[in-house]
């Protein structure tokens, strides 16, 4: 799974003083038209969900969901959301943690006793979750030749006789898509399922995702979207093979869900009664500090921005021809979640206008570039 760049918001000072009221003043009609003018019903395109104070206040597609079929987007049509996986996964490890099945302090080869210890004896579940592992990258290491899909074994293996870090763990970021497939395995370990039962079982169904799904080959995908690609003549295709082979990676991505189903999710976090309010807050904290300056950083699973005293919160996600973003302000009880199921889409950007054009004394989102896988 790839990320691109991801936003931060640089002036929320006024949102601290507001009461329980819709933050915006939605103007649907503005959005309608921004969005079905660049995302035409015969293509494909994207589906957005605003919430607000807790609120439904926008939940529309525009586009197609596959070329061949013809069929219209729809808030339940199910999109592979990339790397917006990795804040389910670092949520079903601090249940782990709440069960005391583990410690986020443990190093990682208590789990992998096969790795190198060089590696394995210093690594921390904390680092994983964080990106501060160092861990050398699969995708470096992975002989794709003649592969039809990549599975988490194959990332273990890959890995685990590398004898050297990208840095001393714990010290620097830098996004780690192993990590997140690490410890989609000890979630396997600890728990005796396969990490799509657990899921499924702990995560998926007390938060009312009943039609979110993890991708194999054998899944049944109610209401699947296809993801296109630009070619080299600027048309849109079905995104290759090369992509795919790393949609069976499990953990860091391959969660296919729907607008409708990641608005439950959102909702349930904030709740406190599906998942412990510890949980949910311990991985919106912000564990590393990227950019002191701008006091943004990454939780677990997320991004985090913590300017002007308003916390936000936000992940993108990028492979096999999808784009997806979620940012939300929890405090406000505020979502803004978009997929598309083409490539060329600037997620962010869409965030960007529909913030600036519903409070425009907002200023622009900064850019800043995270990682790369």
């Amino acid at each position: 799974m790839k990320i691109f760049a991801t936003f931060i918001l640089s002036c929320f000072p006024a949102f601290a003083l507001m009461a329980q009221q819709p933050v915006f003043n939605l103007n649907e009609q503005k959005i309608d038209s921004l969005l079905s003018k660049t995302y035409p019903a015969h293509l494909p395109g994207i589906s957005i969900g605003i919430v607000d104070n807790g609120k439904i206040v926008y939940n529309k597609s525009y586009g197609i969901s596959s070329i061949s079929t013809g069929n219209k987007l729809t808030a339940s049509s199910n999109f592979n959301i990339c790397s917006l996986t990795k804040q389910f996964t670092a949520i079903a490890i601090l249940q782990l943690q709440q069960k005391h099945l583990l410690s986020l302090n443990d190093k990682i080869s208590r789990f992998f006793p096969g790795m190198n210890k060089k590696l394995a004896d210093v690594i921390t579940i904390k680092q994983l979750l964080t990106h501060t592992s160092g861990i050398p990258d699969h995708y470096a290491y992975i002989n794709t030749s003649g592969m039809q899909h990549a599975y988490n074994i194959d990332v273990y293996n890959a890995v685990k006789h590398a004898d050297s870090t990208y840095f001393m763990p714990g010290t620097k970021f830098r996004y780690s898509n192993t990590a997140y497939c690490l410890l989609a395995l000890i979630i396997e370990k600890l728990s005796g399922k396969t990490y799509n039962d657990y899921m499924a079982e702990y995560v998926f169904k007390p938060a009312g995702m009943q039609h979110t799904i993890i991708w194999n080959e054998q899944a049944t995908i109610q209401n699947e979207v296809t993801g296109y690609e630009r070619d080299s003549l600027d048309n849109l295709i079905q995104s290759g093979p090369g992509e795919h082979i790393f949609f069976s990676t499990e953990g860091d991505g391959g969660i296919y869900t729907s607008v409708t189903d990641y608005i439950k999710w959102f909702k349930a976090l904030q709740s406190g009664k599906v998942f412990s309010k510890t949980i949910v807050d311990e991985a919106r904290n912000l564990e590393f500090i990227i950019d002191r300056n701008k006091k943004n950083g990454y939780g677990f699973g997320w991004f985090i921005d913590e300017q002007d005293a308003v916390r936000k919160v936000y992940h993108s996600g990028d492979n096999g021809g999808f784009r997806t973003y979620s940012f939300s302000i929890p405090s406000l009880n505020y979502l803004v979640v978009i997929f598309a199921n083409r490539n060329d889409v600037n997620v962010e950007q869409i965030v960007q206008q529909i913030i600036n054009m519903q409070f425009p004394s907002l200023k622009n989102f900064t850019p800043i570039e995270v990682l790369t896988s």
